[in-house]
């Protein structure tokens, strides 16, 4: 499939502004399955220099600074991206001892994967909940990685939620309901708690229905040796597929932003996005 993705981010401000220097971060990821054809990146206000870069995770990066004061931006990202079907499960768990949690990884990818397993802590009713599944599953891996994603999509309320960092891990075990960047956070810290390796990805998910109304998504990447990373959706109960659309991924959903950064002055802001995506053949 061959996917245009127009993201269009506008902040208007109080009054008129500095704007500091800005990280953005909308131009999809390359992946085996995934091919970006095109990106293009539209301001509203000409920065007096711009940069694209990866970051200390291999997300690109557009850094910009700017001159003058300013009482609004307004930022338009242009993609066309080729996304071929895939067999999610084409992989061997390799060494085989990984298809049974708990499992070690080797002492080098500890050293890669430290950032991946640094959990917070849990309360022991989100744990037990975790366990429970893993149990019914009779510890095997993949098997309890996809029954634990069809178990949140289950039991959990998914609610829209432009704004605002997700919430504690515990606070949506609780309210039994959130965006899906709460039930990732959610998940990504039982599972580490857990010993898998886990990460935050933010970006694009394509579905195909009548008047769809798209904003940004977020899912959850596990690291298996042999499979390499793979991802699952809590919020649709599903394992990723060629209709997810990484932009950014990260040991912590602050470094996924599509925006970052500050000003100067006592402004108040207003956000405005809009997401439109389409199939071009």
């Amino acid at each position: 499939m061959r996917f245009k993705i127009i993201h269009e981010t506008e902040y208007e401000f109080s009054k008129s502004v500095f704007l500091e220097p800005h990280y953005l971060m909308f131009k999809p990821k390359n992946a085996p399955h995934l091919e970006l054809e095109s990106h293009l990146l539209k301001l509203s206000i000409t920065p007096a220099g711009i940069s694209e870069q990866l970051d200390a995770e291999e997300n690109f990066v557009h850094f910009c600074w700017f001159d003058g004061m300013h009482d609004k931006i307004n930022i338009i990202s242009e993609a066309i991206v080729n996304s071929n079907e895939y067999n999610p499960f084409n992989f061997l768990i390799y060494p085989l001892y990984f298809n049974t949690v708990p499992f070690s990884y080797s002492d080098n990818l500890v050293v890669l994967l430290q950032r991946y397993l640094t959990a917070e802590t849990i309360n022991e009713q989100l744990l037990q909940y975790g366990k429970t599944i893993l149990a019914s599953k009779n510890n095997a891996t993949l098997p309890f990685l996809t029954e634990l994603t069809i178990s949140i999509h289950a039991d959990f309320i998914v609610e829209s939620r432009e704004e605002g960092i997700p919430f504690e891990p515990h606070m949506t075990f609780q309210l039994k309901k959130g965006s899906c960047r709460d039930l990732v956070w959610m998940q990504i810290h039982l599972l580490r708690n857990l010993g898998i390796a886990s990460r935050f990805v933010s970006g694009y998910y394509y579905v195909d229905v009548e008047d769809p109304q798209y904003e940004l998504h977020a899912w959850t990447e596990v690291f298996l040796p042999g499979a390499g990373w793979i991802g699952f959706d809590p919020s649709n109960g599903i394992t990723t597929s060629h209709t997810h659309i990484a932009v950014a991924s990260s040991s912590h959903y602050v470094n996924t932003m599509p925006v970052s950064g500050t000003l100067r002055g006592d402004a108040t802001s207003e956000l405005k996005t809009t997401l439109v995506i389409e199939v071009l053949d």
